[in-house]
């Protein structure tokens, strides 16, 4: 959840501050000075809505790094750090990719894997989920985050993060537009405080949709990298074990919601905003493989 949280929250930073300095510099006034121009607002949508996106990749390793305050395992100092480069290398040669930065950080049962690029990711897992768990169900976290990185997931976000991004932009701008026409009628100036409130006001609005469909695309891809850590170590068993233990419930009950890793799933306006599915359903998804 903290990778996915970084990445959209960096993504809107950047969005946001790129629309009001471009705002600045008479970029809108521009597009609106003798009445809306589509296809170039459609342009500068595309270019604002991908750069967010693109900037929140580039920089999502060490973004993460940072906020976990994860180190990465140079030499190994014990047999764990060892076993866990050894099954991180075993892991990437079986999903065909290059073998990850591998790091350790301090806190709950967690892991994630990011970066901009298949043969140069990162995984890392805390200390709380080597001390928690057995080596199998590591193992299967691992796999899982393994198969993060072979799917592209990262780079597949940041292309839906920058589709509705553009929407978001544009959208917001015919808003904006239609509210400066509607409050004025004049319509030889430029766009006036009118539009920048209402553009301002609709981006947060429709941001939010955004984050709900990126939120579902990650609910997704959760299923996909579950089946994807099966397939590595050949079967869903150790997976099912690693989401029960997070669940802190037998594989045969109904896991809790998983404070720790960010997961909500419970019913509700809430979940709409989830990066992850509920527990339950990931193992139910993964005794259909059995």
């Amino acid at each position: 959840m903290k990778r996915i949280f970084l990445f959209l929250a960096t993504n809107i930073a950047v969005l946001v501050v790129m629309s009001v300095v471009l705002s600045l510099l008479g970029v809108d006034r521009f597009l609106t000075s003798a009445g809306l121009n589509l296809p170039m607002l459609l342009v500068f949508s595309l270019v604002v809505g991908f750069t967010g996106s693109i900037i929140s990749l580039l920089i999502s390793k060490p973004m993460a790094k940072w906020s976990t305050g994860a180190q990465v395992i140079v030499t190994p100092a014990n047999a764990t750090e060892v076993w866990l480069l050894n099954t991180v290398a075993t892991l990437a040669q079986r999903a065909g990719i290059a073998m990850p930065e591998v790091a350790v950080y301090d806190g709950e049962p967690n892991a994630f894997a990011t970066g901009a690029f298949k043969d140069s990711a990162l995984v890392a897992v805390s200390t709380g989920l080597l001390q928690g768990m057995t080596q199998q169900e590591v193992e299967a976290v691992l796999g899982h985050e393994i198969a993060h990185i072979a799917n592209g997931d990262m780079v597949t976000m940041t292309l839906v993060q920058g589709v509705v991004n553009t929407f978001v932009v544009f959208l917001s701008r015919v808003v904006g537009y239609a509210v400066d026409r509607a409050l004025s009628r004049n319509d030889d100036r430029g766009p006036g405080i009118g539009y920048m409130v209402t553009v301002l006001v609709c981006q947060v609005v429709f941001g939010i949709g955004a984050s709900m469909i990126v939120a579902w695309f990650s609910r997704h891809r959760e299923f996909r990298a579950d089946a994807g850590s099966a397939r590595l170590l050949g079967s869903p068993q150790p997976m099912m074990n690693a989401l029960a233990r997070l669940g802190g419930v037998s594989a045969s009950g109904l896991p809790e919601a998983m404070a720790a890793m960010g997961i909500n799933d419970k019913p509700g306006f809430s979940a709409l905003f989830s990066s992850h599915p509920p527990l339950e359903e990931r193992i139910a998804a993964l005794r259909g493989q059995v």
